[in-house]
């Protein structure tokens, strides 16, 4: 095994930054590994925050048990915000209970995911709520408890999912969408309108093809959001879900680059994590490994196995298959492969609600979409382990 320049510091406290943690024990590192967690939680995992956190059925998923660090001698730090790294001192800044001191490392790794953007003006406006943190899902089902009619901004997978879980808490909802359907941009309109079909059924007001030109509010307070068709929509909850960015921030001055945003943004790295500064490495949410920075929870696990044995200088098999999935109106959405909005699309199972998809381009398959079918979708992954044309599938 080769020496891992130590101490090993984690800048993030998610699923990136506890799981490259416990691969570098599990493939034997046994030196200093610091893990800096701006929150005041312990390592958790986001996705039920927008669904069984929101609706009130869990509180928070932690990713590990409380004896787990110090069982794999990991100093965790909560509360421990950094807000700049020096490379060449290799040191990071960090501040923690009102004060600031600085963290040397032999090699840092980044793992901060992302901010959610916000509706331009509302910062200060109760009522229109985000979902990143906890604290956010918290909040946003206590405001739920009281809601009249909640409006959400963006019908992308955080936007359909919490659309769903308020309907599940019997709040009336009007879902906004500036494409024609709701996941039309990333699967295709062909998808969209099945995702459509599950929206209307459960009784929500889906408007697309339109955006959102103000949030009105009254006395500090959101009371409706009107349209760019000039349509008016009252609301006293409003949620926005329109995606994020990078939470990189800290990196200001560093010399650690990031990426063009037109690539998606975040740091600039190699197919297996590397910086262009020694010693520094990123995945997740954050990182933009060779051109492309990907925000499913699968990759940045397959992210954090990578970056681990690169740094023990292991080498593992790297034939990994995308993999998301997304819970609405009690049907399990998952997706297999690396699909495109504009890739031919095959349906080979609609029973009217639960569904399966196949994608292709140049005739080969692309990618699995199924809504409720989650046995027939899995055994479809062995295809995209290596090209498989889309007409042996369909001649099945």
């Amino acid at each position: 095994m080769e020496s891992v320049k130590t101490p090993v510091v984690i800048v993030g406290a998610g699923l990136g930054g506890i799981r490259v943690a416990e691969n570098l024990r599990n493939g034997g590192y046994d030196g200093e590994l610091i893990l800096l967690g701006a929150e005041t939680h312990p390592p958790y995992d986001r996705p039920p925050l927008s669904k069984t956190v929101l609706t009130g059925d869990e509180e928070r998923v932690d990713l590990k048990p409380a004896e787990f660090f110090d069982e794999a001698s990991i100093d965790l730090r909560t509360g421990a915000r950094v807000v700049a790294v020096d490379p060449s001192a290799h040191t990071v800044t960090v501040q923690r209970d009102g004060g600031t001191e600085q963290v040397s490392y032999g090699t840092l790794i980044l793992s901060t995911g992302l901010v959610p953007r916000r509706f331009p003006g509302t910062d200060d406006v109760a009522g229109v709520h985000v979902i990143r943190t906890v604290e956010d899902s918290l909040a946003l089902r206590a405001a739920a408890g009281s809601a009249t009619r909640a409006a959400v901004i963006g019908a992308g997978f955080i936007g359909c999912e919490v659309a769903a879980s308020l309907h599940k808490l019997n709040v009336p909802v009007t879902l906004i969408e500036p494409t024609p359907s709701p996941l039309s941009g990333p699967l295709g309109s062909r998808i969209g309108e099945m995702v459509t079909r599950l929206h209307v059924e459960a009784g929500v007001d889906l408007r697309v093809g339109v955006g959102v030109e103000e949030i009105v509010a009254e006395d500090g307070r959101a009371v409706a959001v009107v349209l760019s068709d000039g349509s008016r929509v009252d609301a006293d909850l409003v949620v926005v879900g329109i995606g994020g960015v990078p939470d990189l921030e800290y990196l200001d001055g560093s010399g650690i680059a990031l990426a063009d945003r037109s690539a998606g943004g975040g740091v600039a790295c190699d197919g297996v994590g590397k910086t262009g500064v020694d010693d520094v490495y990123a995945l997740g949410d954050c990182a933009n490994w060779a051109g492309h920075r990907v925000e499913h929870w699968t990759h940045t696990v397959d992210a954090a196995a990578l970056v681990a044995s690169e740094l023990l200088g292991h080498t593992i098999p790297h034939q990994t298959v995308p993999y998301f999935w997304s819970d609405q109106y009690g049907l399990k959405f998952q997706m297999l492969g690396s699909p495109q909005s504009d890739d031919q699309v095959h349906v080979v199972d609609d029973d009217g609600r639960k569904f399966l998809a196949y994608y292709s381009r140049d005739g080969v398959l692309t990618g699995v979409v199924g809504a409720g079918r989650v046995g027939k979708l899995m055994k479809a992954r062995q295809f995209l382990l290596t090209p498989t044309p889309i007409a042996t599938l369909l001649d099945a």
